[in-house]
């Protein structure tokens, strides 16, 4: 059974059901976007699953960006507890971040991705051909994830972006294909170290507690993910800043390079500071109902503290809301 949304469908289902010829195969098509990343959306799966009799040995297929991946993959996780599915991520988000890992869930209001389950798909296909209908802002809110990358491990794939970064906007074939393969691998090394985030896995959320507070404060899909993650890893890099962990030159570079890429370096001023750190304490982070963040001690080195004066918190986010 193939998932996807009212976008891709019309795009990419014909040639996919052309290449599932030999399968019996049945579809269904989502609603497009964050917002409809939640339970009731999800039944929907189910249900064409249960009409369709599909038993164990079904495959599930997302074909499409971040959500439908996250959504589907749930789907496989829990549908007669646990069955199989491949991701085909359409979007740049989705092929360098959200397919890889076995991270599957969907929204609550009350937080973003907290229902969920760690459930691996078969394997990865991505076509960078896809990226050819992605429209620039969505282009854009991919690259965010792939800066994650260089920033929290491999500073000089952070160098390389520096000076490629033209060169990707442009979606040049050859420096899209080469930062996908670095980031996914970037990706597979950390998360097979570390399936189910007990360690260094919670490295890849730099920038994405201070994010999905702007997620769900904006209301999902206001805001694209990578948007707030490129604002929310600016506020890591100023918090570490002032902790005097980072210089202002490294500081500068994290700026000047999510700038360039074309996202928002600051978060959103309708958020007020008391209630960003009310959606900052709905973190799965959290531990002992202590709030852990993931900061740099150098441009490719990052770690996760909860070792933080709180002050310094409240005036990284007093300094880094538009207008400030």
């Amino acid at each position: 059974m193939v998932v996807s949304n009212e976008t891709i469908a019309p795009l990419y289902m014909e040639q996919m059901l052309r290449g599932l010829k030999d399968f019996q195969c049945e579809t269904v098509v989502l609603p497009d976007g964050e917002e409809y990343k939640n339970l009731e959306v999800l039944q929907r799966i189910f249900d064409a699953l249960l009409e369709a009799r599909f038993a164990r040995d079904a495959m599930l297929v997302a074909l499409g960006g971040g959500v439908i991946g996250d959504m589907t993959g749930f789907a496989a996780a829990c549908y007669q507890r646990g069955i199989d599915f491949i991701q085909v991520p359409t979007t740049l988000l989705a092929q360098v971040d959200s397919s890889v890992g076995g991270k599957t869930g969907v929204n609550h209001p009350l937080g973003k991705n907290m229902i969920g389950a760690f459930h691996q798909p078969r394997c990865v296909i991505i076509d960078t051909a896809t990226l050819r209908t992605l429209e620039d802002r969505q282009l854009h809110a991919g690259i965010a994830e792939v800066i994650k990358y260089g920033l929290i491990r491999d500073a000089e794939f952070f160098a390389w972006l520096e000076d490629n970064m033209d060169a990707l906007l442009a979606r040049d074939e050859g420096a899209v294909a080469y930062a996908i393969e670095q980031s996914c691998r970037n990706k597979a090394e950390i998360v097979a170290a570390d399936e189910r985030e007990r360690g260094q896995r919670a490295l890849l959320n730099l920038g994405h507690t201070f994010g999905h507070a702007i997620e769900t404060g904006m209301g999902y899909g206001n805001w694209l993910h990578g948007e707030a993650v490129a604002a929310g890893m600016c506020m890591a890099a100023e918090m570490s800043h002032r902790l005097g962990w980072i210089g202002h030159q490294d500081r500068q570079r994290v700026l000047k390079l999510i700038e360039r890429a074309r996202l928002p370096v600051r978060a959103p001023a309708e958020i007020a500071s008391e209630r960003f750190q009310a959606l900052m304490a709905v973190d799965k982070k959290v531990q002992a109902g202590r709030l852990r963040l993931v900061l740099l001690k150098s441009i490719g080195h990052a770690v996760v503290s909860d070792d933080f004066d709180a002050a310094i918190l409240e005036e990284t986010l007093a300094s880094c809301r538009q207008g400030a």
